[in-house]
């Protein structure tokens, strides 16, 4: 009985589509809850900073893209490996899989201490090309500063931890991130508030949190519980194995560099409209987002394994039920958040800073930026479609598409649209959705959607 259990429940051609996607939507989007944590918990604390508070939270605004920059290269790496781990696995091949984690963990390690030297050589310039000016670069300067200091910690802790939930503890794998943002949630008032150490209190938390994350993730990849280890032979680069893995991970990495540019821009044509407030301002919405997407990243990440394992079964019914499924849902659940971010932005906003500046700028800001947010499901829709059927280039495609060719030089051009200023930039947002992500999802509706039907109407 036991056995069938487990083959039922692994096994997504039975029960209910929409059980079998709730059933694992609801962890990953805990996970992603729980990750996204440690930034956003940095920035309310930091804009709580007394007589500093807006200022410092542009400061860290203006770092942020130096941080997603690192994120970046965590994912190429881990992204890139934790697959491949996965496939050697199922082929029996442990040698290989091994030397998988080992190749992926170098990488972590050396390109984390390469980004720490380059980034500290190169900081000031850098954060003053990305929006910097001269009141809020001793803030950004100082969080930059330290967090570069721990970056092969996140590194490791980012890069590594696919391949504890690779092997199937997943629930080792949620502790890795459940510890440290536990741990920085502690840290954070201490260092900043009581030990009076402002923005780079913020930093040596995150870093300590990150260092714990790290270790805890080396601890269960050495230890006995582990069904693959880490262990030192294998830490030997391989040049056909790196190709591999960065080969894999190089979609993952464009999309999180390309939120990069997006920040950056953001930021750069904000300080030229706007000015530091502004920067500031968008440091929050981009928080308020943060948050708001994560149910929307979460239900559509846990629909592709059940739409990808039906539609290798030839299931192709229970994939078109699965798609209205995770569209109607992801659709309503957005409406909704537009509908709370226009009525109440105000109390958004209080979440990270009280100041008259912030709350006056802020409301309009957010009510352009939120407006028309349930388009954006339909990208996240599409694209998990496109992903989860193995399509993976329409999916990259239809990101680049959206934060490259549509957000980037909108984001530089409607400021000088009517006098928007400002504005603009924050208009270029629900603008990029609306055309993105129709365009993505009309897309898959025309390919997709007929191919699925035809193949249920073939006996």
């Amino acid at each position: 009985m036991k056995g069938l259990f487990k083959t039922e429940e692994h096994d997504f051609t039975r029960g209910s589509v929409a059980g079998n996607i709730l059933r694992l939507a609801i962890p990953m989007t805990l996970a992603q809850f729980i990750n996204m944590l440690y930034n956003v918990i940095d920035r309310m604390y930091i804009g709580r900073i007394p007589q500093a508070g807006p200022l410092a939270l542009t400061g860290v605004g203006v770092a942020f893209p130096i941080i997603t920059g690192v994120t970046a290269f965590a994912n190429l790496y881990g992204s890139g490996g934790a697959p491949l781990c996965s496939i050697a696995r199922g082929h029996k091949e442990e040698g290989k899989a091994e030397e998988i984690i080992g190749n992926t963990f170098s990488l972590l390690v050396i390109t984390g201490i390469l980004l720490t030297v380059i980034c500290l050589l190169v900081k000031k310039p850098v954060l003053y090309a990305f929006g910097a000016s001269d009141i809020t670069f001793p803030y950004a300067d100082a969080y930059t500063k330290i967090y570069l200091l721990g970056s092969v910690f996140v590194m490791i802790s980012l890069g590594m931890n696919g391949f504890i939930n690779s092997q199937g503890f997943a629930e080792i794998g949620m502790g890795t991130v459940l510890v440290g943002a536990v741990l920085n949630i502690i840290l954070d008032p201490l260092f900043i508030f009581v030990f009076h150490l402002g923005v780079e209190g913020a930093a040596i938390a995150t870093v300590l949190s990150q260092f714990v994350s790290a270790a805890w993730v080396l601890r269960f990849l050495t230890g006995k519980k582990t069904l693959l280890k880490l262990r030192i032979p294998n830490l030997r680069l391989r040049l056909t194995m790196v190709k591999e893995i960065v080969g894999l991970g190089l979609s993952g990495f464009c999309m999180s560099f390309t939120n990069c540019a997006v920040q950056v821009v953001c930021n750069i044509t904000l300080q030229a409209h706007g000015g530091d407030v502004y920067v500031g301002v968008m440091t929050i919405i981009n928080s308020v987002r943060e948050i708001l997407t994560v149910p929307v990243m979460g239900f559509t990440q846990g629909a592709q394994p059940v739409l990808g394992y039906n539609f290798g079964a030839g299931k192709y019914q229970r994939v078109k039920s699965g798609i209205k499924f995770m569209s109607v849902t992801c659709i309503v659940y957005t409406t909704v958040m537009w509908g709370i971010t226009l009525l109440l932005p105000g109390g958004f906003i209080r979440l990270f800073n009280g100041s008259e500046a912030m709350f006056s700028l802020g409301i309009p800001a957010m009510q352009v930026y939120f407006f028309g947010f349930c388009f954006m499901s339909l990208q996240f829709s599409g694209q998990s479609v496109f992903t989860g059927l193995g399509k993976a280039k329409q999916a990259i495609f239809f990101s680049l598409l959206r934060k490259a060719v549509i957000v980037i030089p909108l984001t530089i051009l409607l400021p000088y649209v009517g006098n928007l200023g400002a504005m603009g930039v924050f208009l270029a947002e629900p603008v990029s959705n609306f055309l993105g992500g129709t365009a993505c999802f009309v897309t898959m509706l025309c390919t997709v959607w007929p191919s699925l039907s035809k193949a249920c109407a073939e006996p």
